[in-house]
């Protein structure tokens, strides 16, 4: 599990750098689920939806610097979301098994390419995005707090218990309860603001 993202370098401007090992793992572990659920909410099947997640992570690798270097860029995610509607319109449409080519003018084409805004894609993208925001730096806090601790945030932010009932489960205090509780959700919030801070 890689630790939160260093707020020193963000994590999108190491990309380029294919040796930076650390950056792309951190960046797949975040970005390749929320591709996969894209993909299968288009209707690809499994295999396809793996093929699709390896395409667009590879056009992101061979374009990063690019969209790094451009003054006038938007934000990170409107640009990867803008590949990943690009490359799923071509991957329905090619025939099937034929995979993209890894030319860069391929590529450069795709990202120019301005798709029909497509409003449930979209939101489904900022929702997915989003909650794989929270799966990731659940995970990451997890690892950081003790398991009675994480079990009273769990039951009652998550499963939606009462305070009273995860006490009677766990014989920790109510009090105890709502402070675990408080501080994993500050410390969940915070690791999802970096990670924003760090696709803008």
């Amino acid at each position: 599990m890689p630790t939160s993202p260093d707020t020193r370098e963000t994590l999108i401007q190491r990309l380029p750098n294919g040796a930076d090992v650390e950056a792309w793992d951190d960046f797949v572990e975040i970005y390749e689920p929320l591709l996969f659920r894209l993909a299968l909410s288009k209707n690809m099947q499994r295999a396809d939806a793996e093929d699709f997640v390896q395409e667009v992570l590879t056009a992101v690798s061979k374009a990063i610097g690019r969209w790094l270097e451009n003054e006038d860029r938007g934000p990170f995610r409107a640009w990867l979301f803008r590949i990943a509607q690009n490359l799923a319109i071509n991957f329905l449409t090619r025939p099937q098994h034929q995979r993209l080519g890894s030319g860069d003018s391929r590529v450069g084409r795709l990202l120019n390419e301005q798709p029909a805004p497509d409003g449930d894609s979209t939101l489904f993208f900022q929702q997915e995005y989003r909650r794989e925001l929270f799966r990731h730096a659940a995970e990451t806090i997890r690892e950081q707090v003790s398991e009675p601790q994480w079990n009273a945030f769990w039951m009652t932010s998550v499963e939606q218990k009462s305070a009273a009932d995860v006490a009677m489960e766990t014989g920790m205090s109510i009090g105890s309860i709502y402070i675990a509780r408080s501080r994993i959700t500050q410390r969940i919030r915070e690791l999802v603001r970096r990670h924003e801070e760090l696709s803008q």
